[in-house]
C-alpha cells in the first residue's frame, strides 16, 4: 500500500522506486499483485507516466486511511500521542484560499516540519475522497454528507463600483436600477444573467457588457470604474479598505453564505488533519473581520 500510495502521488513508477530506494520492477511487481487481489485495475499507463483509474482513486484513498490509522495505532501501543506527519491536502475557493488559508498553511507547516502541505485552490466543488483531498474550506450552503463541518463565519454576495463610476453615473438606489447601470460578470455565459436579491431571491435580468471567466478580471474591471460587479465580500475587502470599491444595494443583499472547515468522518481521522482544522478554525474565527460590514461575518 505504501509502493501504491507513492507511486500515485509522483506518477511514475521508476521516481516511486527512486524515492523508496528499490528497483523499477519491485514496484511494477508490487502493483500487478494489488491489481490481482483486488481484481481492479488501478493504473493507466504510458510511456512517460501512469494515472489513477476511478477504481485506483477510491483505493489510494482507503490506503492512504489505513496507513495513517496503523501509523498512529504504533504511536499509541508505544505510548505516545501521534504527531502530525505526511501529507496534508487542503482545498479552498481560490482568492478565499490565497487571501487565507495559504497563510494559515505556512504558519502550520513551520509549526509541524513533519508534514508537508498540497492546495488545490478551485472556485467549484470537487470530491474530497476522488482529489485525496484531507481539508476542504466552503462558502455556501451544504448539501447532507458524510463530512464533519465546522462553520467559522459567512460572508456576503454583494454589488460594488469604484467612486468614479458613481460620480459619474450615479447610485442604483434598488436593484431594478441596475438595468441603467454597466454590469460586469464574472461568468464565461454569453447569456442574460440574473443576480437575486432580497429573502425572497427576487430575480433582476440584466444585459452584462462584459463577461470575465475569473473574479479577479471582473474586480479589476469594477475596480478601473468601468461598471459594477457582483462579488463575495472578502475577495473586495482590501480594495473597500482602500476606497477603491465601494459596495451599494446593501439592504437588499441576500442571506449571508456560511463558510465551513470540512473533513472526512471518522474516529480515525488522522493527527495532520486534526490538527490543522483545529488550527484554521481557531485563525480563522480570530480573522477581526467579523465585526466589519465586509470580509468574513462570524457566526
Amino acid at each position: 500500500m505504501k509502493i501504491l500510495v507513492k507511486a500515485a502521488d509522483v506518477g511514475s513508477f521508476a521516481n516511486a522506486a527512486r524515492q523508496l530506494h528499490m528497483s523499477p520492477p519491485a514496484v511494477t511487481r508490487a502493483i500487478a499483485y494489488l491489481e490481482e487481489v483486488t481484481g481492479a485495475r488501478l493504473f493507466i499507463r504510458s510511456t512517460r507516466s501512469v494515472k489513477l483509474t476511478a477504481a485506483g482513486r477510491l483505493y489510494v484513498e482507503d490506503c492512504r486511511r489505513i496507513l495513517t490509522a496503523i501509523d498512529e495505532a504504533e504511536a499509541s501501543a508505544g505510548g505516545s500521542h501521534a504527531s502530525p506527519s505526511g501529507v496534508l491536502t487542503v482545498t479552498a475557493p481560490v482568492l478565499f484560499g490565497q487571501i487565507y488559508i495559504m497563510p494559515i498553511l505556512i504558519e502550520f507547516l513551520r509549526e509541524h516540519p513533519a508534514v508537508t502541505g498540497r492546495v488545490l485552490l478551485f472556485d467549484r466543488v470537487v470530491s474530497l475522497v476522488e482529489e485525496g483531498i484531507d481539508v476542504a474550506i466552503r462558502i455556501g450552503q451544504l448539501q447532507d454528507s458524510d463530512y464533519v463541518a465546522t462553520r467559522i463565519g459567512s460572508v456576503r454576495r454583494v454589488v460594488c463600483g469604484a467612486p468614479a463610476y458613481f460620480k459619474e453615473h450615479g447610485v442604483p438606489e434598488t436593484p431594478a436600477d441596475l438595468l441603467h447601470h454597466t454590469i460586469v460578470v464574472n461568468t464565461g455565459s454569453s447569456a442574460p444573467i440574473d443576480w437575486r436579491f432580497g429573502s425572497d431571491k427576487s430575480p433582476v435580468s440584466l444585459h452584462p457588457r462584459l463577461f470575465c471567466n475569473t473574479v479577479e478580471a471582473s474586480i479589476a474591471a469594477a475596480a478601473s470604474g468601468w461598471g459594477l460587479a457582483r462579488v463575495l465580500s472578502y475577495q473586495i475587502a482590501p480594495a473597500v479598505a482602500e476606497g477603491r470599491l465601494e459596495v451599494v444595494l446593501e439592504p437588499y443583499e441576500q442571506e449571508p453564505l456560511p463558510i465551513h472547515v470540512m473533513h472526512s468522518e471518522g474516529r480515525h481521522v488522522s493527527a495532520k488533519t486534526r490538527a490543522f482544522v483545529d488550527f484554521t478554525v481557531e485563525r480563522l474565527r480570530d480573522t477581526g473581520l467579523g465585526s466589519g460590514s465586509i470580509g468574513i461575518a462570524r457566526p
